[in-house]
């Protein structure tokens, strides 16, 4: 349970109340009242009457706002020491929003009755309220002025889904003046599909769902392209937008190096057991038991997917003197001495590394499941950065327990959408087998994070925003650079 001091630490971190001494906090923290909430349980609803401010303890609470056909959306998720309803303390006003624990939750609870008597009674709580005060009236009124130069601004509307501030920063560079665009934290669903209203463009990431009901809900919002933001698009339904005129657009390449240097980041990593030595030694273990591994050169290594980043891949394999294998749904020759094309099952078979970089359509979903893993050789290594849905993530916890699997490298994770991208330290992980294969000593999962390069980031903000350049210009079809048509 948080202690007096630990509910001042963390009113201090919240804005209205930076300024106050720990004596005034001290006195604040007295006048808090704890809740315990169940999961689901509804700590208050939209429109109804305010007056309090809510801290969270531990667990979390989802803020849900209805939409325009009065669905509730979900705008923010409110962890451990976040804060609701600051501006209920002044008054006893509707509530915006529900909030809804997403778990068991704990929270402290302040009234603005007990507040007010807070002010009366130290003039140093009052003072610090009336610099905020201002301060918020001065950036509301600076808020009012953004919107109706926005209401009156001609250029292209873009609304930007899952934004990150390393995509906010990549697209505000890149763009310039030339769209307005808007980021939104939420992931586009059809849940989330209200945000898009007076936008023509959503651009989203390869998490975001445009299933069938989202391209319809933005159909009829009046989107008339959706720009993927990645070159994975088996979240989107071609079809669906197709029938609903919404035009697609996608990165087909981008920096590989970067991609095809993490896979290679991964190999190394659990060869050479980086984790668990770096691990060791913040112990202060500087044993060696148990990290032996292995040279690289004259390794068979086995390359799944020739593209773009495979090629780079079979490059830095070769350099460290590996002979490389490759399957190809197109054999090619190859010029170098030490790289061979072959079937699937010779090299599993023969490979010491198989690396994943096949794009995930019908034909390779589950391409590593148990039959595959039993042609593979004893301790073979395996490294996924292309789409999680290529393995069968409980296949290949079997073959990690059989130890036919000898160690895994996972940049995507077929179940990824609900945890990658996001903050779950002080959670715990639902996802019984993601929460299973961070147990392994054996396996390294890194939260899709492979495409993570300055190069790469400016590239997808440069050739997604030339497909939607080229879509005001009136591009459509065949003629839209990057077009994805089923």
């Amino acid at each position: 349970m948080i202690d007096a001091s630990d509910l001042g630490a963390i009113l201090k971190k919240v804005q209205m109340f930076s300024t106050l001494d720990d004596r005034c906090l001290s006195e604040m923290s007295r006048s808090l009242k704890r809740i315990e909430l169940g999961p689901g349980e509804v700590l208050c609803q939209e429109g109804e009457m305010g007056g309090s401010m809510f801290i969270v303890e531990s667990g979390s609470i989802r803020v849900l706002k209805r939409g325009n056909a009065g669905t509730p959306v979900e705008i923010a998720v409110l962890g451990r020491g976040e804060v609701a309803g600051i501006m209920s303390l002044f008054g006893d006003d509707s509530r915006s929003a529900t909030m809804r624990a997403v778990e068991s939750t704990i929270l402290w609870e302040m009234r603005s009755s007990e507040f007010q008597e807070l002010l009366s009674r130290n003039p140093l709580i009052s003072k610090a309220m009336i610099d905020i005060l201002s301060r918020y009236v001065r950036e509301n009124n600076r808020t009012i002025a953004d919107l109706r130069t926005r209401d009156i601004d001609t250029r292209l509307k873009v609304a930007v889904f899952d934004a990150k501030p390393y995509t906010r920063s990549t697209f505000v560079e890149k763009c310039g003046e030339r769209f307005a665009l808007k980021f939104f934290d939420a992931r586009l669903s059809e849940d989330t599909a209200s945000m898009a209203e007076g936008f023509r463009v959503a651009c989203c990431f390869v998490n975001d769902v445009v299933d069938a009901r989202t391209a319809k809900k933005l159909k009829a919002l009046g989107v008339e392209l959706v720009a993927l933001r990645c070159a994975g698009y088996n979240n989107v339904d071609l079809d669906a937008c197709a029938g609903n005129g919404i035009q697609v657009t996608y990165v087909p390449n981008y920096s590989p190096y970067a991609v095809a240097e993490h896979a290679v980041t991964l190999m190394l990593a659990l060869n050479r057991h980086v984790n668990r030595a770096h691990a060791r030694v913040r112990e202060s273990n500087f044993s060696l038991d148990g990290l032996v591994g292995f040279d690289m050169h004259g390794k068979v290594a086995g390359v799944v997917g020739a593209g773009r980043i495979g090629q780079c891949v079979i490059d830095i394999l070769c350099g460290f003197g590996c002979r490389v294998l490759v399957y190809n749904r197109t054999p090619r020759d190859d010029p170098r001495p030490n790289v061979h094309y072959a079937g699937l099952d010779e090299l599993l078979a023969s490979a010491d590394i198989v690396t994943l970089h096949a794009p995930l359509v019908s034909e390779t979903r589950h391409l590593i499941d148990d039959a595959s893993i039993a042609k593979m050789k004893d301790g073979a290594m395996l490294i996924n950065t292309g789409r999680g849905g290529l393995v069968d993530t409980h296949a290949l916890v079997r073959g990690l327990l059989s130890g036919k699997i000898g160690s895994a490298g996972l940049d995507v994770y077929e179940e990824e959408g609900g945890y990658f991208f996001e903050d779950f330290s002080n959670k715990v992980l639902k996802d019984e087998v993601l929460a299973r294969l961070t147990t392994f000593p054996n396996v390294i999962v890194t939260p899709h994070m492979a495409f993570l390069t300055e190069e790469a980031l400016l590239d997808i903000a440069e050739i997604t925003l030339g497909s939607i350049g080229a879509f005001e210009q009136g591009k459509h079809g065949a003629d839209l650079p990057n077009a994805l048509t089923k």
